[in-house]
């Protein structure tokens, strides 16, 4: 298994892009153009749960109807393969039943999956957490970078503008290969590297009575990831240091800057608490205009308080 080649990372070679079938008009388009920057083979994939097998007889009796299921679905995903084709890919539908996470992370390992899409097309709060559930589920189970296409994500349209990769950092030890990453994607895409960091609002500094150099102390360390980084792939990378709601700023820096994708690491402790305290990666999820990449991070062991204390707010 490829799980954990960087390389295979930036240049897939197989994309897997897990489908609730409603959202196929809205997550195709990402899906093309990310094969057709490598060429890579296309997997779509719909997880057919049971409540989605039941019928009715004549008598009105439910009843499982797995095999329907199967086929309608099959047909559903079939007309989006025939467009990858006449885009020159190569692209197999795939419809598997039981647990979603359970069926992405086998389909990984079946076909030795690069990279997991993932999208929603629904605005709703039902929808926007399903997008976050799933994907914190799918990040637990597997080691690659998963995108999401939330509701808001659109691709780029064509213009002069340069190209920007937008990666928020916690500048934990644990969060240089997603860095790495975000660094090698921006050098095949020819773009900015773009590394945030979001301290704390000032006010709420100054009242946990936190260090106030820690605005040049991050200021510091983003300045030392980007000439590591930038001197292993690209050259162009800009370190910037805001104060803020996390989720708020991200959102808004990319935004002002038309990032084309949003590079986040989750740690195994916030790729829960994000989604159920701060919030921070499923707000960003549900929110963002571009596609969002998230990498699962190491397990760490504990850091000292005063960087817990920043990183923990992002």
């Amino acid at each position: 298994m490829r799980e954990s080649d960087p390389h295979r990372w930036t240049h897939p070679s197989t994309i897997l892009v897990a489908t609730d079938l409603s959202d196929l008009d809205h997550l195709i388009p990402f899906a093309l153009k990310q094969a057709g920057e490598t060429g890579a083979r296309l997997i779509l994939l719909h997880v057919l749960t049971s409540a989605a097998s039941l019928t009715a007889d004549a008598a009105g009796m439910p009843y499982y109807d797995t095999v329907g299921a199967l086929g309608i679905a099959e047909q559903s995903l079939r007309p989006w393969c025939e467009l990858a084709a006449r885009h020159g890919l190569r692209c197999d539908p795939l419809v598997r039943e039981g647990h979603v996470t359970q069926q992405i992370a086998a389909a990984v390992r079946q076909f030795q999956a690069d990279r997991v899409l993932l999208g929603t097309r629904s605005r709703g709060k039902i929808g926007r957490l399903l997008i976050g559930s799933v994907a914190e589920q799918v990040l637990r189970s597997v080691y690659l970078p998963v995108i999401t296409v939330g509701p808001e994500a659109h691709l780029p349209v064509d213009r002069s503008d340069e190209s920007v990769v937008l990666h928020a950092t916690t500048l934990r030890e644990t969060s240089r290969p997603s860095a790495a990453l975000a660094c090698q994607i921006a050098s095949t895409q020819n773009a900015k590297l773009i590394l945030l960091h979001v301290l704390p609002p000032i006010h709420e500094m100054q009242r946990k009575g936190l260090p106030t150099g820690m605005e040049s102390a991050a200021m510091l360390e983003l300045r030392i990831l980007a000439e590591v980084t930038g001197a292993r792939c690209c050259s162009a990378v800009e370190p910037i240091v805001l104060h803020g709601n996390p989720s708020i700023e991200i959102l808004a820096l990319a935004a002002e800057r038309h990032a084309g994708l949003i590079v986040l690491g989750a740690t195994h402790r916030s790729a829960f608490e994000n989604l159920t305290r701060d919030r921070t990666v499923y707000r960003v999820l549900a929110h963002a205009r571009c596609p969002v990449l998230t990498l699962r991070e190491p397990q760490h062991v504990s850091e000292p308080a005063h960087v817990e204390s920043a990183a923990v707010h992002h």
